[in-house]
């Protein structure tokens, strides 16, 4: 049993296909075939049920599964406690991070590491959620800052709850309750923001499945210039917890619930690859960033 078989197990089972699991690892799809072969001819058991539409996990399979998710960890582990062995570098810390984390996370987290860690020098590239992946697959990043990233070639490490919460000004609430339907809010005047974004698709998703038109009023570039609207009045937002949980603390926002939606939950997470071990410095970038993630408190709901 070798590592790129378990990897490529996880890909296969994770992207449901031979070709898409290719892509994703970034070799051809007669390799991957040739992976899934031996490991299963190693096991003595067919790890995935085949038919003409349709591949899916055989008993075996997914019995496999949680052992393969293990295998891969121990062996980044291995690689990390090699790796600290070795001298360090002159080399910038190239940090890839969600436009918004950039904004309201990152500033922190810099201000403590920096006090830290003087010497060492930061290299910042924002970008959307799936830009940040690619930056990190392709070595553009040792580190990556996103939301709800999942893939067989990183190890994802979840750090807390970022939620998108529906905001709106304390002069702009339509009732006393803070709690509305669904089909009321698409009444409302709403604010989307960057579009193709994971939040705009979220948001959107959200009153699709429901079968609902929001009456959006207007689109803007960035979660910033939405919430400045909300401040002024001009609408309602899906916006991060992250962003508002200030104003909310402050009493400037207030957050609105739906009775008969379930909420636009996303996680916070650092990804780093698999097979390329951590240099010290990004480490101790590792450990500050939870850190922060301790002191800060979550948005509030206030009422």
């Amino acid at each position: 049993m070798e590592i790129a078989q378990v990897e490529t197990f996880l890909a296969v089972s994770t992207f449901g296909g031979f070709h898409r699991a290719a892509e994703a690892l970034r070799v051809s799809q007669p390799a991957v075939s040739s992976r899934i072969r031996a490991l299963e001819e190693s096991l003595g058991v067919a790890l995935f049920v085949r038919s003409r539409n349709s591949l899916m996990l055989s008993s075996a399979g997914r019995l496999f599964r949680p052992y393969a998710e293990q295998l891969l960890k121990t062996a980044s582990i291995a690689r990390q406690a090699v790796h600290q062995l070795q001298p360090g570098s002159d080399t910038p810390l190239q940090i890839a991070a969600g436009l918004s984390i950039s904004v309201y996370f990152l500033p922190d987290v810099l201000k403590k590491f920096q006090r830290e860690f003087p010497r060492v020098a930061i290299s910042i590239r924002p970008g959307h959620s799936k830009e940040v992946l690619e930056m990190v697959l392709g070595q553009e990043a040792e580190i990556g800052l996103a939301r709800s990233l999942q893939h067989p070639e990183v190890e994802t490490i979840p750090l807390r709850d970022d939620p998108l919460l529906l905001t709106a000004h304390t002069e702009q609430l339509p009732s006393k309750s803070r709690r509305a339907r669904l089909s009321e809010v698409a009444a409302w005047p709403l604010i989307f923001y960057e579009r193709g974004s994971s939040d705009w698709t979220l948001t959107r998703g959200l009153f699709r499945h429901a079968a609902l038109v929001p009456n959006v009023a207007m689109e803007v570039d960035t979660i910033e210039t939405a919430k400045r609207m909300v401040e002024r009045g001009l609408g309602m937002a899906f916006l991060p917890a992250m962003a508002v949980a200030p104003e909310i603390r402050r009493g400037e926002l207030v957050t609105i619930k739906l009775w008969d939606a379930e909420p636009l939950h996303r996680s916070l997470d650092i990804i780093h690859p698999r097979h390329r071990p951590l240099r010290a410095e990004a480490q101790s970038f590792l450990q500050v960033v939870r850190q922060i993630v301790k002191q800060r408190p979550s948005a509030g709901t206030r009422g």
